[in-house]
């Protein structure tokens, strides 16, 4: 499917493009994971059981366009953007790359689409379809494939560059990949930005991941606690209610007034509240966009002010010379 390059392009791949491309990926994948619904938890034979009952899950891929700028032999990517993918017609929604396109063009003038980008161990057949369809837009376009796989044996980055080539197979001619290299180019912003990510660390000394597990492990123990006992006294309620255990009055009003102080997010009142402090919030925006504006316009005019007296100066000197 692959094979190597004879194009003599020179490929310059910067960071910004890896991060977007990880971000993105990283997002799909955690908002495809299904929600545990098992209230308690699950002794170790049903962590097996359900485990070789249940097929593996396939990791999601992702796909965008990459964009940047090629001067003659070298070809630099800059930028990516995220792209709407249809896996039943394995097509692109092309209204929302036009739309996209426009965008960037607005924002960066001189960037054009190099290519497009996915994840993946390798490329598959179905991505020439997709690579076909760019050609309209770029003739030769380039295809990035990040591997998102982990591997602690591997040095070199998951990153791979293919191109497409034109190769008579069995006497039909045949677009393939091939693969090309590349090296990682920064400008001075991208280094001083990395640079900060990677020694960045809690004052306590250990790792950022380490401090965010341990964050999300207590934020996920407090909220089971908290699932467990409202669950206790749910049951506890029901059980009341069939006779199984004596009424307690007492116990009742403690419940009646617990739940009186649970916010009621539903009624009327809270949404002509959230209305009005929601506007609220818009007025102060736009007034002090409204307040910035007026002051640069101020400083705008004092400058043709100052402008216009002392070309009345030099006009009203020379005359009276």
């Amino acid at each position: 499917m692959a094979s190597s390059s004879s194009s003599g392009l020179t490929f310059k791949l910067h960071p910004l493009v890896i991060v977007n491309i990880s971000d993105h990926y990283t997002r799909i994948k955690s908002q495809s994971l299904p929600p545990s619904t098992t209230p308690h938890a699950p002794s170790a034979s049903n962590v097996a059981d359900a485990e070789s009952s249940s097929p593996p899950q396939q990791s999601p891929r992702v796909f965008g366009c990459v964009i940047g700028v090629q001067r003659g032999r070298t070809v630099e990517i800059f930028n990516s953007f995220e792209l709407l993918f249809d896996p039943l017609t394995h097509s692109l929604d092309r209204a929302f790359l036009e739309k996209k396109q426009e965008l960037y063009k607005k924002v960066f003038p001189n960037f054009y689409i190099l290519g497009w980008y996915s994840t993946g161990s390798d490329a598959q057949e179905s991505d020439m379809l997709i690579h076909r369809a760019l050609m309209d837009i770029n003739e030769s376009p380039v295809f990035v494939l990040l591997n998102p796989s982990i591997n602690p044996a591997q040095k070199d980055l998951p990153v791979t560059i293919f191109e497409s080539e034109l190769h008579v197979i069995d006497g039909i001619p045949q677009l393939i990949f091939v693969r090309s290299g590349y090296t990682i180019e920064t400008v001075e912003a991208e280094r001083i930005s990395i640079d900060h990510v990677a020694h960045l660390k809690p004052s306590d000394g250990g790792s950022a991941a380490t401090q965010l597990a341990a964050h999300l492990t207590g934020i996920h123990s407090a909220i089971k606690m908290l699932n467990s006992r409202i669950r206790g006294l749910h049951h506890y309620l029901l059980a009341m209610q069939k006779g199984d255990v004596p009424v307690e009055n007492s116990l009742l009003r403690q419940v009646s007034s617990l739940l009186r102080r649970l916010p009621a997010i539903e009624s009327e009142k809270f949404q002509d509240d959230f209305l009005m402090e929601y506007n609220d919030t818009l007025l102060i925006s736009y007034l002090a966009m409204f307040t910035n504006c007026s002051s640069t316009m101020n400083e705008l005019v004092d400058k043709f002010n100052t402008a216009y007296d002392r070309q009345s100066r030099r006009g009203g000197r020379s005359a009276f010379i």
